[in-house]
């Protein structure tokens, strides 16, 4: 997460991570603009380049070739990256409307979403877009599958749509998947391949030169080329013609009927006929100055433009240098398409074919030079140079462009803050953030939010027992919201370790100083992801406290009800020899953020650490409970170790513990081999002391991880042996997929040292 010390004047979204807003990342984090704040919203982390997925598809590609890493591109620009799938535009509100989150707030927006597949034909559920990319990477790794298992009769694929991207993918997939079976030892020729396009020609936007080239290598393949054929529905197995045509297809991959998202028609933009945004040629939606779009899912109203990436890629420089003149009132800059562009088509093996206007070349040196120019290409998005500083009073600057009463608040918020109280957060502004919560309703919760009171008062039931704990720490992840989810989850893991109920909380929290409505939207968002948690659990928010600070972080003191006697009650100290320990949650989230911060993860770790950590220990509690276990702890900051010790002392037992069963979060030995470790790892490795044969396991490339301290980790816990298969299999059953059988416990031995390690 990087931080920053000068207040958000304004916010930039980017809906969409591709090739247009990559590159706005990329400038942006190149030179920042001082009071400026970049969000990316997007369901992916992974943004595909498509100039290099039918190299993907034949396998002279791996993924991670193909993709553009959007968590560490944002991690470089500084901007935040929400991981969810936008549904509206309230531009009255300037705000974005998102499926699974609270509305993000706007001052700039631009739409860079791609196409959306518009199957305007019977039985097009049978058939498999290409667009969006990442939903066909998931039926292409099942047609993969299904290929590689495939032994009785024919297989035949056909590809709908002829143009240049239908027919380099149909030669890509053909690649591939006859090297699959040939590696196999089967018959090749069992995959039949048949081109299914509306038009006269194949590839109707290039020379005749190329077209023949590409006519004569369909032919050499033995794909069978059907023209003048309008595919009107689609049955299992068959592909029907408006003209009554009909041909076999056990697989159908969609190349065309492309358009814009369908809940753009709801957002009062101009839009064509096939619902992609209109804009001029600053890239600017005519009927909304605030609005911008580039790419696909854009349409210039004066140069109509092929749906090609090359113009997308182009968009990037002036899309990003007329967002930062639009928010400083600057004139726009015109974005001038190429009239002719060069378009490198591979033919599935490494030969490809340029074309440019009338001219066409073709050859494996064409190959050779799309793939240094792809990448090239990738690299500027992976290989980052040092990041220009900010200047140190540039913020007021960018204020004064805005309106009178803003500037003023701007550059008040830069000034020196007040101590103690005069610390706080504004009373209006704390009141309307927390006054759009929703809080569950306990009875036993007598004055609470809603209540102008100083205090909460809360009732014990009769026969309940209180158990009380608190947890506090700063934001380490970009995304308010997730980030209330987690630090919620993280307070109420000490109450579900112990077995209890959780009953209230008391909130906690320090934000950066700023305008009013940004502080209030960011208190909104943070506290909405809490409280989210919170109700899940049954658990009622009842107060807190909210002031400034130099970086954004939260807690809770919760309460939780237990029955006074209670059998289930689950400490540290009931170890029992003969149990088995079990771990419900992966570690690794220490070393993973210290290495997020430094650039060297990839987005999709950091995305599982995030789920994982976001996944709550309530219904793990109960599953333990459920099958008798003796003792239990939640684990964070102390680490594996830590806490294990912290069980096996007070138990009077000693414990064995298997490097080779413990459950990673992927990446975490990539991280730990590479020596980053979390700024907490060196005060938990004094606990090296409690190891009993540490010598010979100090090279194990797993051993570090025994101190890494976890967020939101799972509950380690010791269950009978006789009970421990079906409770671990309950566990994964309920979410808790990586669930592993750690260690077990052993009679306390003579030896100081509690914990013995093997690698079994």
């Amino acid at each position: 997460m990087k931080s920053t010390s000068q207040p958000v004047v304004r916010d930039i979204i980017l809906i969409g991570g591709g090739h247009s807003h990559v590159g706005v990342l990329k400038r942006f984090g190149m030179k920042p603009e001082p009071g400026v704040r970049l969000t990316v919203i997007c369901t992916d982390v992974h943004t595909p380049y498509s100039g290099m997925l039918p190299g993907y598809v034949a396998g002279h590609y791996s993924y991670d070739d193909v993709h553009i890493d959007l968590g560490r591109l944002c991690m470089f620009a500084g901007a935040r990256l929400f991981r969810d799938e936008v549904i509206g535009i309230d531009r009255a509100q300037r705000k974005v409307i998102c499926r699974n989150r609270p509305p993000v707030a706007y001052d700039l927006l631009s739409i860079n979403i791609g196409s959306t597949p518009q199957l305007k034909v019977s039985g097009s559920e049978l058939a498999v877009p290409v667009k969006p990319i990442h939903g066909f990477n998931v039926r292409w790794q099942a047609l993969l599958s299904r290929v590689q298992n495939h032994t009785r009769g024919p297989l035949r694929i056909a590809v709908v749509g002829g143009g240049a991207g239908g027919v380099e993918l149909l030669l890509a997939m053909q690649h591939r998947l006859r090297a699959e079976l040939k590696a196999l030892g089967r018959d090749v020729n069992m995959l039949q391949f048949a081109l299914v396009h509306a038009g006269a020609h194949i590839l109707p936007t290039h020379n005749p030169r190329v077209r023949q080239t590409f006519e004569r290598v369909l032919r050499e393949r033995d794909v069978n080329v059907h023209l003048n054929a309008e595919v009107t529905r689609v049955d299992r197995g068959l592909l029907i013609c408006k003209d009554g045509q009909q041909f076999d297809a056990d697989e159908v991959i969609w190349v065309t009927q492309a358009g814009g998202a369908p809940w753009l028609k709801n957002t009062g933009l101009s839009l064509d006929r096939e619902g992609f945004i209109l804009v001029n040629n600053k890239l600017q939606t005519p009927d909304d100055a605030l609005i911008f779009a580039a790419g696909d899912i854009a349409t210039m109203r004066d140069h109509p433009l092929e749906k090609a990436g090359v113009f997308a890629v182009r968009m990037g420089p002036v899309l990003a240098d007329n967002l930062r003149a639009a928010l400083r009132d600057e004139p726009l800059q015109t974005y001038e398409p190429q009239k002719h562009w060069l378009a490198l088509i591979s033919t599935g093996n490494r030969y490809a074919v340029a074309s440019r206007g009338n001219w066409g070349w073709a050859g494996a040196w064409v190959w050779r030079w799309k793939d240094w120019i792809d990448r090239r290409f990738m690299r500027k998005f992976s290989e980052f140079p040092p990041m220009s500083p900010q200047p140190a009073n540039t913020t007021a600057n960018t204020a004064l462009k805005m309106s009178s009463e803003e500037s003023l608040q701007a550059i008040s918020a830069m000034a020196m803050r007040c101590g103690g109280c005069g610390a706080k957060v504004g009373a209006t502004v704390l009141s309307r953030a927390l006054g759009q919560l929703n809080v569950v309703h306990r009875d036993d919760v007598l004055i609470g939010l809603k209540d102008p009171d100083d205090a909460a008062v809360v009732r014990i039931p009769p026969g309940k027992a209180l158990v009380h704990s608190v947890d506090f720490f700063r934001a380490f992840v970009d995304d308010p919201y997730l980030f209330g989810r987690i630090a919620a989850n993280h307070a109420l893991g000490d109450i579900f370790a112990m077995g209890a109920q959780a009953q209230t909380a008391t909130a906690i929290a320090t934000v950066p100083p700023g305008l009013e409505h940004k502080v209030e939207e960011l208190l909104f968002q943070m506290m909405t992801g809490a409280v989210e948690v919170l109700n899940d659990a049954g658990c009622a928010l009842v107060g807190g406290h909210t002031g400034e600070g130099a970086e954004l972080a939260l807690g809770f003191a919760v309460n939780g009800l237990i029955d006074e006697n209670t059998p289930g009650l689950m400490r540290k100290g009931g170890m029992q020899v003969g149990d088995v320990l079990i771990l419900t949650k992966p570690i690794g989230t220490g070393t993973l953020f210290a290495a997020h911060a430094k650039l060297a993860t990839k987005g999709r770790w950091i995305d599982a650490a995030l789920a994982s950590m976001a996944m709550s220990n309530r219904q793990g509690s109960d599953i333990l409970r459920e099958f008798g276990a003796t003792a239990c702890t939640d684990l964070t900051g102390f680490g594996l170790l830590g806490h294990l010790v912290e069980m096996t002392k007070p138990s009077g037992v000693d414990a064995e513990l298997n490097l080779a069963a413990l459950p990673l979060l992927e990446g975490a030995t990539e991280t730990i081999a590479a020596g980053i470790v979390s700024s907490l790892q060196p005060a938990n490795v004094r606990l090296r002391r409690a190891l009993r044969n540490q010598e010979d396991f100090i090279h194990h490339p797993r051993y570090p991880l025994l101190f890494d301290p976890q967020t939101a980790g799972g509950l380690l816990a010791t269950v009978p042996a006789d009970q421990v298969q079906a409770c671990v299999a309950k566990l994964r059953a309920a979410g808790y997929i990586q669930t592993a059988i750690i260690g077990r416990i052993l009679p306390m031995g003579e030896a100081l040292e509690p914990v013995v390690l093997i690698d079994a």
